[in-house]
């Protein structure tokens, strides 16, 4: 007892000064600045791939603003672009197995009634976020009258050769629904079904000569996303009707998904680099900004004005509404894939990035994660709908047509059901434009104002339309977690309430002789009682 005595009490001498005293604030100051060291040190860990994507932006920028003057022919720009090409390359390789296996993995983890639920939930957020873009874009249009007195701009900034060829609307919406059942899954890897036109010569009776428009269809070079995604959504549902005949292979999908998730993230560390030549070469790539900013500078800043008041009000405010949860926060963990949308203009590359931000910094479920968000990456794009609307008000503007409320109804549902097949790819929703303009009986050759500052304001059409998925995936994870709670909650009850039962059972049946352990603990908590007995 001694010897501790003496032990603590050197202890105590040791915890003060040589002397005995209290220690100074030196002492102090240098352990809270050890302590702010550690901190930053771990803040900067957590946060690396962020600062340095960021970064990469604004190297991207000054690289570009300093090149800009050396004025490169159109080869050197492309060896500026390779580091950037092969970030994009990399990206849309892991975009077919990230997303059938996501999906299939996803809707088979999910049982029948919570998968039904939440596409439910997921397809109405889907058409209403985009249908409230729309009606923002055409509601904008009309306040700022982007096209009026711009009818010169013409032969300034023409592109002739560039146009989209013009499809009738009913083929359109055709080609969509043809798209969602591909003939053959191999080629829907690499190849679309679009509807092309031949012109037929033909003789009538009285000796006229006729020429008549027949639809042909074609294939076109891109990824048929809308039917590898229903094909992955059906084989996951067929996999989970099969029971245990069908673990295996959905073990081998989650498995798949799993390794597909480690190469994203070594892709990810590559971001940076990427993404500085993206931005640096694009800036090289302008020819005349200031004509650009100067005679269609009221559609940029409309279509922009657009999208950040649908991505940092209207969306946030929806989020806040059904999770009464800080939506900006929520987005502070979605920096590094919001900025690979800003770079690549692709909301398919941006896929592999977000999935891994949202489960990892956000903590979203992975089945709900990888269920939706490769949907909403071929579905929902919010920042095209407003891109389309007001490049369609801006067109009618310029031509000097006063749209009545019928085509502006055409407008909204257009744009609505078109962005829904829009490509997700950079200039996907130039495509689609064509069909609004063709509903509502507009020229098409006008779109040729819209290529020129595609590559502006297509940056930010991409940015709200991956944010837009990100907030519905925050949504049906919290609608999720709340409605699991809910269910173990009454189960809870249930067993109580069954507990209780089979002990007032055990106690009055004078009819049974119970030896179960509910009756040896009540005789044996109550001795007096069985003394009584006896």
């Amino acid at each position: 007892m001694e010897d501790a005595a003496v032990a603590a009490a050197g202890e105590g001498k040791a915890g003060h000064g040589r002397n005995g005293h209290a220690e100074g604030p030196a002492a102090e100051e240098r352990r809270d600045g050890g302590a702010r060291l550690r901190g930053c040190r771990g803040f900067l860990r957590r946060n690396a791939l962020v600062l340095l994507t960021v970064s990469g932006v604004v190297a991207g920028v000054a690289l570009g603003a300093a090149v800009r003057s050396a004025e490169l022919s159109p080869a050197q720009v492309s060896y500026l672009a390779f580091p950037g090409e092969l970030l994009l390359r990399m990206l849309r390789m892991v975009i077919l197995p990230l997303v059938i296996c996501s999906l299939v993995s996803g809707a088979a983890s999910l049982d029948t009634r919570s998968l039904g639920r939440l596409g439910g939930i997921a397809v109405a957020y889907f058409l209403g976020t985009t249908l409230l873009a729309s009606g923002l874009a055409v509601a904008l249009g009309f306040i700022i009258r982007p096209g009026a007195g711009a009818s010169a701009l013409n032969t300034q900034l023409g592109l002739p050769g560039a146009l989209p060829k013009s499809k009738e609307t009913v083929d359109s919406f055709l080609d969509l629904i043809r798209n969602l059942f591909p003939a053959n899954l191999v080629a829907a890897a690499f190849e679309t079904y679009a509807t092309d036109y031949q012109l037929l010569l033909r003789n009538t009776t009285s000796g006229n000569i006729t020429w008549e428009k027949v639809p042909v269809g074609t294939d076109i070079r891109g990824m048929n996303i809308l039917g590898l995604v229903l094909f992955a959504l059906v084989l996951g549902v067929a996999l989970k009707k099969l029971g245990p005949e069908g673990e295996d292979l959905i073990r081998f999908f989650n498995s798949f998904n799993e390794a597909t998730m480690v190469l994203v993230t070594w892709i990810m560390w590559y971001v940076p680099i990427g993404i500085m030549f993206l931005v640096g070469s694009k800036i090289v790539e302008m020819e005349d900004i200031v004509l650009l900013v100067t005679s269609l500078g009221k559609y940029i800043f409309a279509s922009i004005l657009g999208h950040v008041i649908h991505g940092g009000i209207i969306l946030p405010l929806i989020y806040f509404a059904a999770t009464r949860q800080n939506p900006y926060r929520f987005l502070l963990g979605l920096i590094t894939p919001l900025a690979t949308a800003f770079a690549t203009c692709s909301s398919s590359a941006t896929l592999p990035s977000m999935i891994k931000c949202i489960e990892e910094n956000n903590g979203v479920d992975k089945r709900i994660s990888r269920f939706i968000l490769p949907i909403g990456a071929t579905v929902n794009m919010d920042g095209a709908a407003i891109f389309q609307c007001m490049a369609a008000v801006f067109i009618a503007q310029l031509n000097n047509v006063d749209l009545n409320p019928g085509q502006i109804f055409t407008i909204l549902v257009t744009a609505t059901a078109s962005s829904v097949g829009a490509a997700g790819v950079p200039a996907g929703g130039v495509l689609t434009i064509a069909i609004i303009l063709e509903a509502i009986g507009l020229p098409t050759n006008d779109l040729s104002l819209i290529l020129a500052v595609d590559w502006i304001v297509d940056r930010t059409t991409t940015v709200v339309n991956v944010e837009g998925d990100a907030l519905g995936a925050g949504i049906l994870n919290y609608l999720n977690e709340k409605d699991k709670k809910e269910r173990e909650q009454e189960l809870k009850e249930v067993t109580v309430e069954a507990v209780a039962n089979s002990k007032s059972e055990a106690e009055t049946s004078p009819l049974v002789t119970h030896k179960n352990p509910v009756s040896n603990t009540s005789s044996t908590a109550d001795p007096e009682s069985k003394e009584s007995v006896l």
